[in-house]
């Protein structure tokens, strides 16, 4: 019986010596073998792979794309005016061992050491361009040479920047006031001048209207006088010529003419003698 109990105890030990020898390493690690804190097989094959129990052990590291999104960080332009720029970096690894010697295999130490990074090259980047080219323009200019100058400052942690994105610029708040108010105060400025330009146009024209109205009246008047006084001369040819052909009767008119004219209002009133002249034809007209 002691026997089979030993039999038993070492299938047991050798069963857990070949569990501890086997293990998996998938698509989304990276793994490093230690052996006695050393590191020995830095590049591990994606399957099944074996260790020696006790001796060695394995650590892994996710593979996939990371993350680092900082709080907002306040830097400061070639014009000396600061920004609070919000940006995040996606990154991964691609040396597991530059990885494990250069940050301990903590992700933490890696974010601190390439958020301090990062904040260098924003630095150095901003301290290039204005904010009008930050805020409008350059922005992917930027973003793609801040991929690339992050990529040359990070190849000692065992990384690859995949990718850089800015995603905001602000004002600080207490710059954003002042800025908003110098932003009011010259629409105001730009809006009372637009207002002065067009009521200076409205007089111009209204000028120009008046002229060609007093002129426009001018020449109608002129013409009209024009007309009337072909009229008139037309009229005192006409009665010349009858006057020529029959002075009786060219009197007679011009006296009807006068007769109408007088008495045409009736309130009238004109002290004349009766025998004038002016009743001439209303005396002849009673004689008969």
């Amino acid at each position: 019986m002691n026997r089979s109990t030993n039999m038993m105890v070492l299938a047991v030990l050798i069963l857990g010596i070949l569990i501890n020898s086997v293990y998996v390493v998938n698509d989304k690690e990276h793994a490093i073998v230690f052996q006695f804190g050393e590191a020995i097989n830095p590049d591990v094959k994606q399957g099944l792979n074996f260790k020696i129990p006790i001796i060695q052990n394995v650590k892994k590291y996710d593979a996939r794309l990371q993350n680092l999104d900082e709080e907002p960080d306040r830097i400061l332009t070639v014009e000396s005016k600061y920004l609070l720029v919000d940006s995040f970096v996606i990154y991964k690894i691609t040396n597991v061992l530059d990885f494990y010697r250069a940050n301990n295999g903590s992700f933490n130490n890696l974010n601190n050491l390439l958020a301090q990074r990062t904040e260098f090259e924003l630095k150095n980047q901003f301290g290039k361009r204005t904010v009008t080219e930050l805020v409008s323009g350059e922005r992917d200019e930027l973003m793609n040479t801040m991929r690339s100058g992050l990529n040359d400052v990070v190849a000692d942690l065992g990384i690859e920047i995949v990718d850089f994105r800015v995603k905001r610029i602000d004002l600080p708040s207490n710059l954003s006031n002042a800025v908003y108010e110098r932003m009011r105060t010259e629409r105001n400025r730009l809006a009372e001048e637009l207002r002065s330009e067009g009521k200076e146009i409205a007089r111009e024209i209204k000028a120009i209207a008046d002229k060609d109205k007093v002129v426009i009246l001018a020449e109608a008047y002129k013409k009209a006088e024009q007309i009337r006084g072909d009229g008139d001369a037309e009229a005192t040819g006409i009665y010349a010529e009858s006057f020529s052909q029959d002075p009786e009767f060219y009197e007679f008119t011009r006296s009807i003419k006068a007769y109408s004219e007088t008495f045409n209002n009736k309130s009238d009133v004109m002290l004349i003698d009766s025998d004038s002249d002016f009743f001439k034809y209303l005396n002849q007209s009673k004689e008969k």
